[in-house]
């Protein structure tokens, strides 16, 4: 028993994101009352023995900051904020992890206060800026799969902003052009009149000139 505490205790919710590289899970120690501050050192004690180089924070206030240093982890704090911030910590969110993760050597565990709506719709949003995935339902359906949790509102709300402020690493492909509704029409008429050409019956053209040679016959009579 005591050696199985010397290797700490994983952090509760604890999965990754992509394996090996990132990792996402509720506050080390526990949320808000729940919080153990024994619980929270034997969690860090965790993550340090398990080769994690960096710790992102998205809580609203700076709690377990002191923790890490001591514990000697490296971190960021980056709030998500207000909802008319959102789109600009996100971009500080998705930039500050794609930056670690760059380098091969980190293993970064991002984590918000609980393991929620909040935190599942920034994964799912830097599976988009990430080039992981390329359009918001498939991203929310692998965040589905990868926590066996269903996204709220709030999450899908991430993952909305993330596309529609167009916040991608990566450009992605422009989106075929679609013509106007006046040449849709025009282009469906003519294809129209061509398949009528087409289809006109080989004997057509033989009935009218019978009918030219008895019109001739009958003004020679």
């Amino acid at each position: 028993m005591k050696g199985r505490w010397a290797q700490g205790l994983e952090p509760r919710y604890f999965t990754w994101v992509i394996t090996g590289r990132l990792a996402a899970s509720e506050r080390p120690g526990g949320f808000a009352r729940n919080h153990r501050k024994v619980r929270r050192q034997e969690e860090l004690l965790w993550l340090a023995g398990h080769g994690f180089s960096h710790v992102l924070s998205l809580l609203d206030s700076p709690h377990n900051l002191h923790a890490y240093e001591e514990a000697g982890l490296a971190y960021e704090h980056v709030p998500l904020g207000r909802h008319d911030e959102l789109a600009e910590r996100l971009h500080d969110v998705y930039t500050t992890l794609a930056g670690w993760l760059d380098n091969p050597s980190e293993r970064v565990l991002m984590h918000h206060e609980e393991f929620g709506d909040r935190l599942l719709g920034v994964v799912a949003g830097f599976l988009l800026y990430s080039g992981l995935v390329h359009e918001g339902p498939h991203a929310i359906v692998v965040l589905e799969k990868l926590t066996g949790r269903q996204l709220g509102s709030v999450g899908r709300e991430i993952v909305a902003v993330t596309v529609n402020e167009g916040l991608f690493r990566y450009p992605r492909p422009a989106p075929e052009r679609l013509p106007p509704p006046a040449e849709q029409e025009a282009a469906t008429t003519t294809a129209k009149a061509r398949s009528t050409s087409k289809g006109a019956k080989p004997g057509t053209s033989g009935k009218a000139k019978k009918a030219a040679s008895v019109r001739g016959k009958k003004a020679k009579a």
